[in-house]
């Protein structure tokens, strides 16, 4: 099942975004719930401490926490979606907000990628996919987008195709510019390690929406 989780970021209701498959839940992370208008969604669960809402007025069920938590409002939305069913997590408006909040969302979708869910966080023009050994991405992507391995540590066999500089089992440092700024060919881009984790991101801008598979 998949679930949209509005988080607090930035969101450009690009082609790109406003074409993904339609969720069978959403939940909105406090502030996030300002995206569902421009998403066309209506929020099943508004769940956070709600201190980055206020003017906002949403008709949703509300699960509502202290602000001295030990989750963010992210990881409580996640809590929400998962005991719901959720599989598939979708995170929308997860880039340009909080640097901190934008960092524990992206190494926490590498933890729930690594507990079995499929994980991708876009903000519209921005988006990234966790990639694990034994779980390859497949994207379909126009060509000229600026496409990056963000390598994180111990990755090893990094294989890439599709893209202006294809990679064949390569070995990756962490944080190492060398998989940053390559660019897709148009067509399938197929990304699969053998050991570590890594994110793999795009730019996207206005161009339609990716479809992701198995490689």
């Amino acid at each position: 099942m998949i679930a949209w989780i509005l988080v607090g970021g930035r969101l450009h209701a690009t082609p790109a975004l406003l074409a993904l498959p339609r969720p069978a839940l959403v939940v909105a992370a406090d502030g996030g719930a300002r995206h569902a208008a421009a998403l066309g969604v209506r929020v099943d669960v508004w769940v956070g401490d709600f201190d980055s809402s206020g003017g906002l007025s949403l008709d949703a069920p509300r699960e509502v926490h202290p602000t001295a938590k030990d989750e963010t409002d992210a990881e409580l939305a996640v809590r929400v979606a998962r005991a719901r069913g959720a599989t598939r997590l979708v995170f929308l408006g997860a880039f340009g907000g909080r640097f901190d909040h934008t960092a524990a969302l992206l190494l926490g979708g590498v933890r729930l990628a690594r507990e079995g869910l499929q994980v991708s966080l876009s903000s519209g023009d921005e988006w990234a996919w966790p990639l694990l050994p034994g779980a390859p991405l497949s994207l379909d992507l126009p060509p000229g987008l600026i496409l990056s391995v963000v390598a994180g540590e111990g990755l090893r066999g990094l294989s890439l195709s599709g893209v202006r500089w294809p990679l064949s089992g390569a070995d990756v440092p962490l944080g190492s510019g060398w998989t940053v700024s390559n660019e897709t060919r148009g067509g399938a881009v197929q990304a699969t390690i053998n050991q570590g984790w890594a994110l793999l991101t795009v730019l996207y801008g206005e161009a339609p929406s990716p479809e992701v598979g198995s490689a």
